[in-house]
């Protein structure tokens, strides 16, 4: 009997997926199944995999469904009692599936996550606090974000995030390159949310599991994340992080966290995020001339941002009334 389920989403990531799954063969001495959705790559990823891997289950959506929406296809055609959402671009180190399955298993845990590592081993942040109304997306703002993290330093607000795991971390959502969840918690709280089509997700989805019960990261199993391997190169991003809010990926974070903020927080705060990312147009472009005049840089230097950066948060307010009215949409950016 299959005991766990590991669902992968492909999106033209098959040398990426044949190491992640190199580290996990012979790594799990239990019942497993691991399922690729595919979100029509249009490559010869499919060939590929199952030629090294021909245990694999494969299922094709046959359009870019995003995350969520593969994910759920993924837990719909899944076997196991607990599933895990694993990243492409993972690389499973001492047996840390099967460690955090045994360990999750035998816990009143919903859900639970790993500590994460970048490919130098160097920590990666895992697991995450809610705050209030989502401020915390505030923080990437330019010059706008940096003088509220110094407000938010001087007020001595605790941090939003957790870089280093205990052994046991009790946080509020976790990161969704390695997201293992119990079925009868995905009962009570239903599937993904299928109107994102890429970021934040997980982050809405863990605010319903958490009202199923805890969510923890075991600090003690770690694997590495590559991060935004994939995503970089098909949103033409030079950014692997999420803190370049200027072009067509800064656009899909934009508007799936405002859309997050919205069914999480409610419309209050909604319009508080966008009103503060508006009032950022006028104060990226004031201070971004000062800061280039006063080391001596061509004053415009960085118009090309500060354009795409107010052409994003435009496309945000057009899109206003349907985020308000909260009717099924996919908010696919990309």
């Amino acid at each position: 009997m299959v005991r766990l389920s590991i669902i992968i989403v492909n999106y033209r990531s098959a040398k990426l997926i044949a190491d992640c799954l190199r580290s996990i063969a012979g790594s799990i001495d239990f019942a497993y199944e691991v399922i690729i959705v595919d979100n029509a790559s249009g490559d010869d990823s499919e060939t590929t995999l199952l030629k090294e891997f021909p245990w694999v289950k494969w299922v094709s959506m046959g359009y870019n469904a995003g995350f969520a929406r593969a994910n759920n296809e993924g837990i719909r055609q899944s076997a196991g009692e607990v599933v895990l959402l694993l990243n492409p671009d993972t690389i499973i180190l001492d047996r840390s599936v099967e460690q955090c399955f045994l360990k999750f298993i035998r816990s009143d845990d919903v859900a639970c996550g790993v500590q994460l590592l970048f490919p130098d081993g160097s920590l990666q942040i895992s697991g995450n606090y809610f705050m209030k109304g989502g401020l915390n997306h505030l923080l990437p703002l330019p010059y706008w974000g940096k003088f509220l993290k110094l407000l938010a330093l001087a007020m001595k607000t605790k941090k939003p995030n957790v870089l280093e795991a205990s052994a046991e971390e009790k946080v509020d959502w976790i990161s969704g390159a390695f997201l293992m969840v119990k079925k009868t918690a995905i009962a009570k709280a239903g599937m993904m949310d299928e109107d994102f089509f890429l970021y934040a997700e997980e982050v809405e989805w863990c605010s319903r599991l958490k009202k199923a019960g805890e969510l923890r990261i075991y600090g003690d199993l770690r694997i590495i994340h590559i991060q935004g391997e994939t995503i970089q190169t098909v949103a033409q991003s030079a950014d692997k992080g999420y803190m370049n809010l200027s072009d067509r990926k800064g656009l899909q974070l934009m508007v799936s966290n405002h859309l997050r903020i919205r069914k999480q927080f409610g419309a209050g705060w909604f319009f508080f995020q966008l009103l503060n990312f508006s009032f950022e147009i006028p104060v990226y472009l004031v201070c971004s001339i000062i800061d280039n005049l006063i080391h001596a840089r061509n004053p415009l230097k960085d118009w090309a941002a500060i354009k795409g950066f107010a052409g994003n948060v435009i496309t945000v307010w057009r899109l206003v009334p349907r985020i308000l009215s909260q009717r099924p949409y996919f908010y696919k950016m990309l």
